[in-house]
């Protein structure tokens, strides 16, 4: 893969995303087609552009732990614990009971959170606020490996593709977290 940080510093993507426009990107995992998880019109974009399944929640990528409290959820210092100690790339699903969020957790009343390990990304995360962030490929097909791949399959649909080079990496790990503490590996 070429240089991330510069591929996350670029203000064009920072600008297309704070005005809710969808990129294909390259993320800490896989090219994922990515866009503001606030903005509902966004949010709907994307499972249409995925042709995703509509009961199927996306992960969200955030910058900051923190960033949880923009979705009204509660997590305890035990999951904090977890969260930061658990080998990446891994995200985590949590409660998120509120009707507000159904656009996002699809009516599972919960949401999957990931916190990437780059230092650039969670700077764009920071400028962009929380985006979701699903493969790079229609629900069925392959995610694409490189900018070539996502192009035939979104072509001009999305509003910016970033060149990553290749990139060859495998889904993030998904961990449920309980409120009881205890969790249950989902995705290895």
């Amino acid at each position: 893969m070429q240089s991330e940080q510069n591929v996350w510093e670029d203000e064009n993507l920072i600008k297309t995303l704070k005005n809710g426009g969808v990129a294909v990107m390259p993320t800490d995992t896989l090219y994922g087609i990515v866009g503001q998880a606030l903005t509902t019109d966004t949010v709907e974009r994307i499972y249409k552009l995925k042709k995703r399944a509509p009961d199927k929640p996306c992960i969200v990528l955030i910058g900051d732990i923190s960033e949880l409290e923009k979705f009204a959820i509660n997590f305890s210092e035990g999951h904090k614990k977890v969260i930061n100690n658990f080998p990446t790339p891994t995200s985590f699903i949590l409660d998120c009971p509120n009707d507000k969020f159904s656009y996002l957790h699809r009516g599972t009343k919960t949401l999957a959170f990931r916190i990437p390990t780059q230092m650039e990304l969670q700077n764009l995360l920071k400028e962009t606020g929380p985006l979701i962030a699903p493969s790079a490929n229609p629900e069925g097909l392959s995610p694409a490996l490189n900018i070539e791949e996502a192009k035939t399959y979104f072509s001009d649909s999305v509003n910016m593709y970033v060149d990553g080079g290749e990139i060859t990496g495998k889904a993030s790990k998904v961990i449920k977290l309980h409120k009881d503490g205890s969790i249950t590996i989902l995705r290895e």
